[in-house]
């Protein structure tokens, strides 16, 4: 595989697929080599030949996380470093401690004021209200309330941490990144458990919007130093993970164009001007007709090579913007494709709907479609390893967890 030298170096923190999958865009578009910075010597961007990869045990200390940044700058001194985060931890630590690192370290993303706004689901919602952006019914429960609150609507609903990066700083046996509840009996307990694991915040409960995983979209966006919008790409989710924290992660999806959604979405972004990559979760409500916002998380999400798939390298818009200071216009991503994080077997067994399979069979047929993990060349065989009995595992994954 060939590696070129560039004027700037490609740093990610994480160690998911998130990384390989921003390292296989910047390897794509420019022949580069990225460094990823992860907490274990373990996933996908592990013994690749277009990663640099090294494991810290505690990054997400702040002593740490600007001692390896400033050192890996001034080891490159004469470069720019592109630091993205590649987890919602990763990227508040980016910009909270932003003033502490070198003028060569670019960092693509809000202020700390409006990062506050937008990791909070309160605020969010609230910021929502103000600019007429569709959520599902909400209901905010603070702790001190403990059983006396009554909801505005009936079950099954839906409950999750207001604040996702404290609620995952307190691990406990049951915990699930999103709970859906069929009774009261099941919400008092779920509730009992997160807030004894010591998570202090508030919790959303909010109402179900029925309809299996194929009423979820999901939209990526990049918005330029100059806080417009640059590019969107909305993509059809198929299929999540259903492990216990596996649920909200994305397995299938195909690309989609939906020009009035992307409008709503391009007017919000701009109006509170956000700047670098964004990721809305969203469902489509068929009660109204109406597609809801679930939240937005400041970066890239997981499966974000469906974008670059789809043509629209998600490399480039940082490039260009940043190193290059190019005047971007506005794309919106019009092209079909497939991605899969898991076999196309897993996937036909499991994908609900004749129209949705039909298409996924058409795009197998038409040779559009993307793994995100699977690059010609890059086959250490280790990394291999790793993959062919990740990929296994999701066979037994599903048939435990999706019935």
């Amino acid at each position: 595989m060939n590696i070129v030298e560039k004027e700037f170096i490609p740093v990610f923190l994480g160690s998911d697929i998130n990384t390989y999958s921003m390292s296989r865009a910047f390897y794509e578009a420019y022949g580069l080599k990225s460094f990823v910075i992860g907490k274990v010597n373990a996933g996908p961007s592990c013994n690749s030949k277009i990663i640099n990869f090294r494991a810290v045990s505690d990054l997400d200390r702040q002593e740490t996380f600007v001692r390896i940044i400033t050192e890996l700058a001034e080891s490159y001194s004469g470069k720019k470093i592109i630091l993205i985060g590649c987890g919602d931890n990763y990227v508040e630590q980016i910009i909270r401690n932003k003033a502490e690192l070198p003028e060569s370290v670019i960092t693509p993303y809000v202020d700390e004021e409006l990062m506050g706004s937008l990791l909070t689901k309160l605020k969010f919602y609230k910021i929502c209200d103000q600019h007429n952006i569709d959520y599902p019914g909400t209901f905010i429960y603070d702790r001190s309330m403990k059983d006396d609150f009554e909801l505005p609507f009936g079950f099954p609903l839906v409950v999750k941490p207001s604040n996702g990066i404290k609620y995952w700083q307190h691990e406990f046996a049951q915990q699930k990144k999103v709970y859906k509840l069929e009774s009261a009996q099941e919400l008092r307990t779920v509730i009992g458990q997160i807030y004894d694991a010591g998570y202090d915040d508030q919790l959303i409960i909010q109402d179900f919007i029925p309809g299996d995983d194929s009423n979820l979209r999901v939209m990526i966006c990049y918005s330029g130093q100059d806080k417009k919008v640059k590019m969107m790409s909305l993509a059809h989710v198929m299929l999540e993970e259903h492990t216990p924290h596996g649920i909200g992660n994305t397995a299938v999806l195909m690309n989609e164009y939906n020009q009035e959604l992307s409008e709503t979405l391009r007017r919000f972004l701009d109006n509170i001007g956000y700047r670098g990559y964004s990721t809305f979760d969203i469902k489509y409500d068929q009660r109204d007709g109406r597609y809801k916002i679930l939240e937005i998380n400041l970066r890239q999400g997981r499966s974000n090579y469906y974008v670059t798939a789809g043509g629209n390298n998600l490399a480039q818009y940082v490039v260009e913007d940043y190193i290059y200071n190019k005047n971007q216009q506005l794309e919106i991503a019009n092209v079909r494709n497939l991605w899969t994080a898991i076999p196309l077997g897993v996937a036909f067994r499991y994908v609900r709907g004749s129209e949705n399979l039909e298409q996924m069979r058409q795009l197998v047929r038409e040779k559009r479609v993307t793994h995100p993990l699977f690059l010609k060349g890059d086959n250490k065989p280790k990394r291999m390893l790793f993959l062919y009995k990740w990929q296994l595992s999701h066979y037994f994954k599903f048939r435990k967890y999706l019935k």
